[in-house]
């Protein structure tokens, strides 16, 4: 009794959501979230650039110096999931305008920091304020828009994504040298303030309400399992820099353990008709969200380490400023925005053959700038590296956002939070495993070898095997979807097109 009651209300919910009328607001709503958006995620790695003058200007040590820039990265994967779950559940408006005040106070609280310690504090309940308003962002694209709009609607986030993790150092490069003196990194929080008040002002004006489904139950014990599974798996990797995997290593097997009870938990909830946290069914019955989600991560182990990888390269191996070495790098961000909105419009008719044209496109304009910078001479490396670069740009163009489209479009709108927390925490996942691990490769090879360009090549070599398992495993989704239609005899145009039905949720 307890199952038909459960399906009777799935499909009273999905009656509410094919009965979908379109916002006339909604298009400058998406402006309000993305501007959110982005100046969320370019606060994972704007203030790496800005570590020196932060450690000298407050006397800081580099292990406590590092929490400026992992605590944030900590608390932001904590978040998302029950973040995503409570938008769901109550309201995804009231949830983001609520975040978003608290990561603008939070910014001018580390503007102001006085001392180290209230610099962490402070950066800790803004990861914590940003990782409550991701999932949100994506969870209204899918209430707000349908069919054809919405994949224009994920190119445009997809852009704010890749964009924003590829100028981090840039616009960080850029602040630091226009606001001079020690004070200067201070500006890097300051920033956000006037921009987040204008967020909140127009997101109180334009953005929608969610509609009440009665389920409004929150799993509170899967809330603290899989937190304490998160954070078991992110601590040793932001603490790595400080041995933190070599110390800390068997928290792997106690995260593991933890998610394990964690989805044991969820399939009883749902087996009693209960509202899980995060609803197994997402990786089982969705087409296509459990190998986009593995996409995601895995491309995000590559991407975010490459930067760091590249900054540590220009600063202390060329000796660039924070500046130039981040303009070494614009030509990825250029040609990543400029594909990623074309991206947006072209995922309905191309689909999952987007993704693998992307990676194709990243791993050969990466490994061109690795062979590049490990050969040829040095004395203009931006300008030899920039065309390469450039194709790399466009390929990241076309992973990132249909790969988000791909993954989530199939995804119920009552589960689009959870669901977008889920893919985002993955994503996260993987960004804090990059960011581990290929600087900490750098580091080693170094070590050895002395050598700067021998360094960067094995590092980027690295990264390149990563972003092929996830092109591996695009390349295998695309083929059997191919296969699949075939059997049915449809044309690939009419694969493209066509309704993808999951089974029931």
């Amino acid at each position: 009794m307890t199952a038909s009651a459960s399906g009777s209300g799935d499909r009273r919910t999905g009656a509410q959501e094919d009965a979908y009328e379109p916002d006339p607001r909604r298009w400058r709503a998406l402006w309000v979230t993305l501007v959110a958006g982005f100046m969320s995620l370019l606060d994972v790695t704007i203030v790496a650039v800005a570590l020196p003058t932060v450690q000298n200007d407050l006397g800081a040590s580099p292990a406590e110096v590092q929490w400026v820039v992992s605590g944030y990265a900590l608390t932001f994967a904590l978040a998302l999931v029950t973040a995503g779950r409570l938008g769901d559940a109550l309201d995804r408006r009231k949830i983001f305008l609520i975040a978003l005040c608290v990561f603008v106070l939070c910014s001018a609280a580390c503007g102001a920091a006085p001392d180290i310690t209230l610099l962490v504090v402070a950066r800790l309940a803004q990861g914590l304020a940003a990782g409550f308003m991701a999932p949100q962002n994506s969870a209204l694209i899918q209430q707000m828009f349908r069919g054809a709009e919405r994949g224009r609607a994920f190119g445009y986030f997809g852009a704010t994504v890749g964009i924003s993790s590829a100028s981090g150092p840039i616009v960080g490069g850029a602040i630091l040298a226009l606001a001079d003196g020690m004070q200067g990194w201070r500006w890097i929080f300051y920033v956000n303030v006037p921009i987040g008040v204008l967020a909140v002002l127009l997101g109180r004006r334009l953005l929608p309400r969610t509609r009440k489904s009665g389920r409004g139950h929150v799993d509170v014990p899967g809330v603290l399992l899989l937190g304490l599974g998160v954070l078991a798996f992110m601590y040793p990797l932001v603490q790595a820099e400080s041995g933190g995997l070599s110390r800390l290593w068997w928290l792997f097997l106690v995260g593991a353990a933890v998610l394990a009870v964690f989805v044991r938990r969820q399939r009883k909830l749902l087996a009693r008709g209960t509202t899980p946290l995060l609803d197994p069914r997402l990786f089982s019955t969705v087409r296509g969200y459990a190998i986009g989600a593995g996409v995601g991560t895995l491309y995000f182990i590559g991407f975010s380490g490459v930067w760091l990888v590249f900054a540590l390269f220009y600063q202390h191996g060329l000796h660039y400023s924070p500046l130039e070495s981040g303009l070494a790098v614009t030509p990825f961000a250029i040609g990543s925005a400029g594909a990623a909105v074309v991206s947006g419009r072209l995922v309905d008719r191309f689909g999952r053959l987007l993704t693998v044209w992307g990676l194709t496109g990243v791993i050969v304009g990466l490994g061109t700038a690795a062979v590049l910078l490990r050969f040829a001479p040095l004395d203009h490396a931006p300008w030899l590296t920039a065309p390469a670069l450039f194709v790399g740009g466009i390929g990241g163009g076309f992973v990132v956002s249909p790969n988000i489209t791909m993954t989530l479009r199939d995804v119920p709108v009552r589960m689009a939070g959870a669901a977008g927390g889920a893919l985002q925490t993955g994503q996260r996942l993987g960004a804090a495993v990059g960011t581990a691990a290929l600087p900490g490769l750098f580091y080693l090879v170094l070590s050895h070898s002395d050598d700067f360009q021998v360094a960067l090549f094995t590092a980027l070599c690295a990264a390149l095997a990563a972003m092929s398992t996830s092109l591996a495993l695009a390349a295998y989704d695309w083929l059997r979807d191919r296969r699949r239609r075939a059997e049915h005899g449809k044309c690939p145009e009419e694969v493209a097109n066509s309704p993808v039905h999951s089974r029931s949720l």
